[in-house]
């Protein structure tokens, strides 16, 4: 078994250059079984003119493309921001086999709120769930974002 190391930082990053790009700052990183950083990225539906480009999907859609599956058992997703409904079901089909998140997002969340993708009976697959993880930082970055907005 490897040795446990936050990719929290690196999925912050992420989450500051989306912002940067006026794009709601949320932050992901792909860990392949490896222990390395096989995706990075933040949001992009601006930028893309994409509602479905969250970071979550664009890390997950980049690191099937490099395995060239559909699948990614053994990975694991670090991201800033409790995954919404629609990126929770991407990780489930993903197989992707830890969830490691920031801030709880108790409007908009499906993981620990709204839906709860993970418990639902059709759900195939539900990662190990670690929340909490640098969450005042990427609460942070949220609050500072959409009152720099308002």
């Amino acid at each position: 078994m490897r040795p446990f190391h936050s990719h929290m930082d690196l999925a912050l990053e992420q989450a500051q250059a989306a912002a940067l790009r006026g794009e709601v700052p949320v932050g992901a990183v792909l860990i392949d079984p490896q222990g390395q950083v096989v995706a990075a990225d933040g949001n992009r539906t601006l930028q893309l003119s994409d509602p479905t480009a969250h970071a979550e999907i664009q890390v997950i859609r980049a690191a099937c493309a490099a395995a060239r599956s559909q699948r990614l058992p053994g990975h694991a997703l670090w991201v800033t921001l409790e995954p919404c409904p629609m990126c929770a079901a991407a990780i489930s089909a993903a197989r992707i086999e830890l969830l490691y998140y920031g801030a709880d997002d108790p409007r908009m969340g499906g993981v620990a709120h709204g839906a709860r993708v993970f418990d639902h009976p059709q759900c195939h697959h539900k990662p190990q769930v670690y929340d909490g993880i640098s969450a005042q930082k990427s609460r942070e970055l949220l609050q500072h974002f959409f009152a720099a907005r308002r």
